[in-house]
């Protein structure tokens, strides 16, 4: 159990280099067609909690706190229907008819000027899309990543946990994001802990069609807000397997299906649909060369070596595991060593959902 004094400290790393910025009107009409157009051309499309983590425990690793005191973590309690893809990835556009939105001078421009930079290149764009959709999310980071360690090659667990220690800030590499959400939702929004998660939270209200934050969420404790009434937030049959997709019979509206079965069907206008662009920032060129030769890169032995010997010293022990990767023991073990809890205080318009447990 960490100390409040320990708390403290760690909540002072998960802060963003600089207060997120609103953004309005970020992408043009057609822009938005075309990007819901790669979504119903490229689909289905997989819940981003399936696409994700293999465990509870490697999920928890990313959030603001854990479950109530005497239950058992699983997966099914996180489940809601909000689902992923990729636009682009590895620097590269993965649908030519965006590559305006990706290759975007404009957010290039704005990453630079939020981080004091020189240089900076598009790294990746995805989206998340839902209709009506409850959140048990606290607050969560988004993956970090680090010279040698990154969200690509890596658990998002782990990403998540190196962030949230402050051990390995020397190889953080900068990113900035542009996250945009579409969605006429009158009292959903997009909450935030700028000042650490034991600070009293922003909040972009509502209404935010074609709005947006240019932030660094790695370092901060954010959370979406749930949308739509709540009596269709958590659709019956709903379970690992589904996606989101396309209705084929209309333009105009989408479906949720399990196998065979469609358990929920929405028009566009009742999604809430998020668009995400992140960029690599580099203060000169020497650190741009540094990040591209990789002659300073961590590897997995030094990470987990760092972590172990941090987390012993705590008085916390922990065994050295055959699968440091995936075993749930140690990620809970490690994890706990640096989960501070919920944030502290939450706006009251948009209170945590509910665990789907009866517990």
């Amino acid at each position: 159990m960490l100390s409040d004094a320990q708390k403290d400290d760690l909540a002072r790393i998960l802060r963003p280099v600089a207060p997120p910025r609103e953004l309005d009107n970020v992408y043009t009409q057609d822009q938005l067609q075309r990007l819901l157009g790669v979504v119903r051309s490229s689909g289905p499309h997989k819940l981003i909690i399936a696409q994700h983590f293999a465990s509870a425990e490697e999920l928890i690793a990313t959030s603001a706190g854990g479950v109530p005191e005497g239950v058992t973590p699983t997966l099914d309690m996180f489940l809601s229907p909000t689902f992923r893809n990729f636009y682009a990835n590895y620097s590269t556009c993965l649908f030519p008819e965006i590559s305006d939105c990706f290759y975007n001078d404009k957010f290039l421009e704005l990453a630079k000027s939020y981080w004091g930079a020189r240089y900076a290149k598009p790294q990746m764009m995805l989206f998340n899309v839902n209709g009506p959709c409850g959140n048990t999310d606290p607050g969560h980071l988004d993956s970090p990543s680090f010279r040698g360690v990154r969200y690509e090659n890596s658990p998002t667990w782990l990403c998540s946990v190196m962030g949230k220690s402050g051990l390995f800030r020397d190889y953080l590499i900068k990113m900035a994001q542009v996250i945009t959400w579409f969605s006429y939702d009158p009292s959903s929004g997009f909450t935030y802990w700028p000042d650490g998660p034991r600070a009293a939270p922003k909040r972009l209200k509502p209404p935010i069609y074609n709005r947006g934050v240019l932030v660094q969420n790695e370092m901060m404790v954010h959370r979406g807000e749930a949308n739509g009434p709540v009596e269709q937030q958590f659709p019956a049959g709903l379970d690992f397997s589904s996606v989101f997709a396309g209705d084929p019979s209309s333009r105009d509206h989408w479906v949720v299906k399990t196998g065979d079965a469609v358990i929920a069907r929405y028009h566009t206008d009742e999604l809430r649909f998020l668009v995400h662009w992140s960029a690599e920032v580099f203060e000169d060129f020497a650190e741009l060369k540094k990040n591209m030769d990789h002659t300073a890169d961590l590897t997995f032995d030094q990470v987990f070596d760092t972590l172990i010997k941090d987390v012993r010293s705590k008085g916390i022990h922990v065994e050295t595991p055959t699968d440091p990767l995936h075993d749930p023991v140690f990620i809970r073990t490690i994890n706990s060593a640096y989960d501070i809890g919920r944030p502290t205080i939450y706006p009251p318009e948009a209170p945590v959902s509910r665990l789907r447990t009866a517990a």
